[in-house]
């Protein structure tokens, strides 16, 4: 026998009150969270949208949310090239072992071991919600014989949802709420929801039971980044990505979440910014000039200050800044420039990047790379000046500008149409400007 009753209800992060169909078994019949051939994790972030729209929201927009080879054009890119379609079951590395970037990059597919990343929404999702709030302990990268076990291979994780502990400590509404056949309670403070262990039907939807559990230690601290975002290495064991050695070496006393989930109004920001998001590239750093003119010669000294407890730019290897000093005269034209195009011949100080090299060092891809070469990336809360003597002949103005590159300039020839250019192209995150 099945027991409907309406009730109103108020869930973290939705500001209306909503009016649900409890769905409760009777007493020979238990609830469950999820059905007897599905699994939490191939639950999509849509079941969550329902009630946690402005998040579900967020999280869309997210390089989280277009992870996988399916949706983010660098990586499906690579991915193409060393694994091969996305779309295909069975596929493996050359070693013939599964994919390791499923485990960061599709975590739900990782743990099913599924190379076809359309066989469900959770699996196309990427870093979805349950990929996330399903993780109960960070166990650390670093594994036996010195290999790293890398995203989903450094937690534990759980079939129960986990929360930061802000409202996702529900045990005394259970213990205050016997005798009620929903336990639920009476109090209008504490409405029904699926995170209290019972599944709801809403807007003609069918929300499993969702039992949730505090767990700050993971989810408010860098636990919960630190398996795909600290380090890894390519096959010939050259660090292709640092940042948690780089937040070491830092000594920073903050986490990631701090600059990556702020908290407003109560929620904290799902789109969980990096290097694909423009607002968070101009915030990184602080960067002005100072230009004197003496005789015939205009002294600028540029200042670049890494706000950040990683390397600038951090994570995959081929993204690099530049910068380009210009010197214009009263009609706007160019008088001096520091380099002519891209500085990365003519000005290697101002082109900030990591080099990999082959076997015979020269510069090579991630893949093929054999030792790591000259890395001149502003290192974690470093301030860099930078020192120009400009002809000052009619110049009036000196502008100096960084930009920020997902890929180094030979790849992005490489990939040619491949790679969308609004990706490609370089990012303008600075500006600084003298008059003389």
């Amino acid at each position: 026998m099945f027991i409907v009753r309406k009730i109103p209800l108020i869930l973290s992060g939705v500001s209306t009150v909503l009016f649900l169909s409890i769905l409760f078994l009777a007493s020979n019949v238990q609830a469950t969270s999820k059905t007897s051939d599905d699994s939490i994790h191939h639950i999509s972030a849509t079941v969550c949208k329902t009630c946690h729209k402005e998040t579900y929201k967020q999280w869309k927009g997210s390089m989280h949310a277009n992870s996988t080879a399916l949706k983010d054009p660098i990586h499906g890119t690579f991915y193409r090239k060393v694994i091969g379609d996305p779309k295909k079951e069975g596929l493996t590395m050359k070693n013939g072992k599964y994919p390791v970037c499923l485990q960061c990059h599709a975590p739900n597919a990782a743990k099913d071991k599924v190379t076809k990343l359309d066989a469900k929404p959770a699996y196309s999702e990427g870093v979805n919600c349950i990929a996330c709030h399903t993780l109960k302990t960070f166990k650390g990268t670093q594994g036996e014989n010195g290999k790293l076990k890398l995203g989903m291979q450094a937690y534990e994780y759980t079939d129960k949802i986990q929360g930061t502990g802000r409202n996702s400590s529900h045990k005394l509404s259970a213990l205050t709420a016997a005798g009620d056949e929903f336990g639920f309670g009476g109090d209008d403070d504490q409405k029904p929801n699926p995170h209290l262990g019972l599944p709801v039907s809403m807007d003609g939807k069918e929300i499993p039971a969702l039992p949730m559990e505090s767990n700050p230690q993971q989810l408010r601290t860098s636990n919960a980044c630190m398996g795909c975002h600290d380090q890894r290495n390519n096959a010939h064991g050259v660090p292709l990505c640092a940042t948690g050695d780089e937040y070491i070496e830092s000594s920073a006393k903050t986490d990631c979440l701090s600059c990556h989930m702020p908290v407003s109004n109560n929620r904290a920001d799902h789109t969980m910014g990096g290097g694909h998001k423009l607002g968070m590239l101009q915030r990184s750093i602080v960067f002005y000039m100072d230009s004197k003119k003496s005789g015939d010669t205009i002294a600028t000294v540029v200042t670049m200050e890494n706000k950040q407890p990683h390397k600038m730019p951090t994570g995959a290897p081929f993204r690099n800044m530049h910068l380009k000093v210009t010197a214009y005269d009263a009609s706007g034209n160019i008088v001096w420039e520091n380099a002519k195009g891209h500085p990365g011949k003519t000005d290697k100080q101002a082109y900030m990047r990591m080099v990999l090299l082959d076997g015979e060092g020269k510069s090579t891809s991630p893949p093929k790379a054999k030792s790591a070469g000259d890395d001149n990336r502003l290192k974690p809360f470093e301030k860099r000046k930078l020192n120009y003597t400009i002809p000052a002949k009619d110049v009036v103005l000196v502008r100096s500008e960084l930009y920020y590159n997902l890929l180094w300039p030979g790849l992005v020839k490489k990939f040619g149409n491949k790679i969308p250019k609004d990706v490609t192209a370089p990012k303008l995150i600075a500006t600084s400007e003298n008059s003389i």
